[in-house]
């Protein structure tokens, strides 16, 4: 049992190591310092902007070198333990020893998910957009349940949560949404849902109480922040156009022309928004929204360039279904990219997406091969 514990521990020293270098923890100590005294500067606040990218960065790598501070903390004092145990032959502290390596198994995965969450975009905020695909109301009604799934996910981590521009559906539901979602590496973990999401179940909207197959799609997309990228949008290129704000019915409906639609007419992107006070808000968000999509269009299109260079054979189908929510004739999610599933529906659409989104980051550092298996009906 001792041999077995010693190691365990041995290969979590190992493991911590590689992290570390995979890490830069020497570089993250050395920007940590940094931060602290940018936000120690007396003349901080004098430019908002600024001084909340400054706390957000610290608060985001104070954050990494804690978790794995503690993590090597943790490690140690159990390998402490482990030789007590070991040359007392004590059998309550070896137990002890087995339960400390149970706590160890569940941090280091999350230390290893912060390690995937690298990507260049992965420390922004991110926008989220879910439109309603084929289905009619069914898919509408699906698209609502995405929304509040995406939000209930952002609400659970504390994460701030702002509504761009709603569209509602004639019966039920919402045609799309676009809202942003802000907190530490907000895009990093939600680039995991986007696609399209597939939803089976009896239909509430169908008198016969039959079966139906409803789709939707989830777009996210890293909050540009300033300097990150310079684009510029001719005037001549962009078309804008005023509309009253729409809602349920209600207060929800605005009485004045304060919405904004911007049309990028060389690619056709389309942005709006409406939530804002003004026009004029609601263009400069829209605006923002633009940018921030024509940036991955053209990171896109780079990386599409380089794999042609490197004969990369390998297509990404966004049109096809990433997870499956089968509700009928029995309860089951399943992630067909991961083959990470789960027979608790409910608990998923209320927002525990976490185990999708880790398995999903895993399987990303794999290669992204498919993961097999047979379809969910």
């Amino acid at each position: 049992m001792a041999t077995e514990q010693r190691n365990a521990l041995a290969e979590y020293r190992t493991k911590l190591a590689q992290v570390k270098s995979i890490f830069d923890l020497d570089t993250k100590r050395a920007r940590l310092s940094e931060l602290q005294l940018e936000a120690a500067a007396p003349g901080l606040w004098d430019n908002p902007a600024a001084a909340q990218k400054v706390t957000k960065e610290l608060s985001a790598v104070e954050d990494d070198v804690k978790v794995h501070d503690s993590f090597a903390q943790r490690l140690d004092d159990l390998k402490v333990l482990e030789e007590l145990a070991g040359e007392e032959d004590d059998a309550d502290a070896l137990a002890e020893v087995d339960e400390g390596l149970e706590g160890l198994a569940k941090d280091f995965v999350e230390l290893e998910t912060r390690v995937l969450l690298g990507g260049e975009y992965d420390g922004h905020d991110a926008v989220v957009t879910v439109h309603a695909g084929a289905g009619g109301t069914d898919s509408q009604d699906w698209a609502e349940m995405l929304y509040r799934m995406v939000r209930r996910w952002a609400e659970a981590h504390r994460f701030k949560v702002e509504v761009y521009d709603e569209q509602f559906g004639d019966e039920a539901g919402i045609r799309s949404a676009t809202f942003s979602v802000a907190g530490a590496r907000a895009y990093g973990w939600l680039r995991s849902e986007h696609g399209v999401h597939r939803l089976v179940r009896i239909s509430p909207f169908d008198s016969q109480a039959r079966r139906h197959t409803a789709f939707a799609s989830i777009d996210v997309i890293p909050q540009m922040e300033e300097g990150d990228e310079e684009i510029e949008i001719a005037d001549d290129d962009l078309r804008v156009d005023v509309y009253r704000s729409s809602g349920p019915g209600g207060q929800g409906v605005n009485t004045t022309d304060s919405a904004v639609r911007l049309t990028h007419i060389p690619t056709g992107l389309v942005t709006s928004c409406q939530n804002e006070r003004s026009q004029l808000q609601n263009k400069a968000t829209a605006m923002r929204l633009l940018k921030a999509r024509l940036a991955v269009l053209e990171r896109e299109k780079r990386e599409a360039e380089l794999a042609a260079v490197r004969g990369d054979q390998r297509s990404v189908e966004w049109g096809s279904q990433l997870r499956s929510y089968v509700l009928h004739p029995y309860q089951m999610v399943k992630d067909h990219r991961t083959g990470q599933e789960t027979g608790n529906t409910q608990a998923v659409l209320d927002g525990a997406l976490d185990d999708f989104m880790t398995a999903y980051l895993q399987w990303q550092a794999r290669g992204g091969e498919p993961a097999g298996g047979d379809d969910v009906d």
